[in-house]
Formats: C-alpha cells, structure tokens, sequence
C-alpha cells in the first residue's frame, strides 16, 4: 500500500527542519510515543539505529528506525519495522514563501501475518495516523 499526504506549514523552512530534526521534540507531534532510544551509527545520519516506542490505547508498539537518506530540506528517507508492518517513508520539505513550508510525507506499508488482513480491510486508518502526526507536527512548529 502507498500514498502521499502533505500539509503546508506557517513557517519558514529552516525553522521547520530544525524542529524536524531534533529526535527529542518528537514527544511534542507523535501522540503515543513512549520512548525513542538510539542503538547504532551515528545519530540522525544513513544508516542510524534507533527503537521506537508507542502506547496506542492498550496496544504497545515497538518499531526499529533505520535512516536511508539524510539530504534535508530535499529528502529524509527511512524504514519502520515492526511486528507485522515494514514502513519505508520518504519525506520532504519544500520552501513556499519566507514563511510557507510543504511538508510531503510519502509512505509505502507491506505487511505480513494477521496484519496483512488488517492492512487489506482498514487501509485508511494508516493514511489517517500519518496525516495526524502531519498535523499535529503543524501545530507544534506553528506555535
């Protein structure tokens, strides 16, 4: 499964990639991150280690985050694994004025297991969870 979403951001576009770019003000845009913990390579740079932790009502999720690409604002690219779900995600931040950003988030899921069931039947409910996490990181940099 893959799809685009994308919102425009009321700030300029190095303001937008700083707060972007530090792991520790993740806590602040993605509702139910628990913890994120570095394990390899050097943070934030290809080939960067790193397990996430989310509390989604009473499931927990673990994932391990390994950065592909780092060209900002052009390009952060990633994979997201987790039980079932393998995430490759390719974001981008395009400068529309001195103080407009596009953030676009490309995503692309393949599941396995009983989450192939899931990603078959409730497909909109990933679009959903990633244009949430777009807005909420929208109004935290507008704030």
């Amino acid at each position: 499964m893959k799809y685009t979403v994308e919102i425009e951001i009321n700030k300029p576009i190095d303001q937008v990639i700083e707060l972007f770019d530090n792991p520790s003000n993740m806590k602040e845009w993605m509702k139910g991150l628990e913890s994120f913990e570095h394990l390899s390579g050097i943070p934030g740079q290809p080939g960067a280690k790193s397990r996430l932790k989310f509390k989604m009502g009473k499931r927990e999720i673990e994932m391990i985050e390994t950065i592909t690409v780092r060209n900002l604002p052009h390009e952060f690219s990633g994979t997201y694994d987790a039980k079932g779900v393998f995430n490759v995600v390719k974001i981008q931040f395009v400068k529309l004025s001195e103080s407009k950003t596009k953030y676009i988030s490309e995503q692309e899921f393949r599941f396995s297991g009983f989450m192939k069931l899931f990603g078959l039947l409730m497909p909109s409910a990933f679009k959903k969870q990633t244009l949430i996490y777009l807005e909420d990181f929208k109004k935290f940099a507008e704030r």
